[in-house]
């Protein structure tokens, strides 16, 4: 169990859509002091899950945070899912290829042709290629 299990347990436990929390509140809630970007920086709330420890714990929880007030030392947790089941079955592929795919992966497919017998590692210029 790491550290801020305890915020992830707390919003799983909320029926509110919306739960704002101040710096203060998180730090009673998870009994850890929040690190010094969480105080200063922004980009630390962002919802990148490979940000940090503490972002995958409100992600896994269902919540995404908003309204992010640095002066204020205080934000918004908005549930955008269910929290997920520890133990639960993971995503089959095709579902997990549909959220990291780009939409315009595959967009050209079939639009271009290369004729039989070229070299597509020979340089296409090789006067320019190989200077004298």
């Amino acid at each position: 169990m790491g550290k801020y299990a305890a915020l992830g347990e707390f919003l799983s436990k909320q029926d509110a859509s919306l739960v704002p929390m101040t710096f203060d509140e998180i730090e009673l809630t998870t009994g850890v002091k929040l690190p010094p970007k969480a105080q200063f920086h922004r980009a630390w709330w962002s919802n990148n899950s490979s940000n940090n420890v503490m972002t995958k714990v409100w992600l896994d929880a269902g919540y995404r945070t908003e309204q992010v007030d640095m002066a204020g030392r205080r934000l918004v947790f908005r549930r955008v899912r269910q929290p997920s089941q520890s133990g639960a079955a993971p995503p089959d592929r095709a579902s997990r290829e549909a959220r990291t795919r780009h939409p315009l992966l595959g967009a050209l497919k079939g639009l271009m042709r290369i004729m039989p017998g070229t070299d597509l590692t020979k340089p296409a210029e090789p006067d320019w290629y190989y200077q004298k």
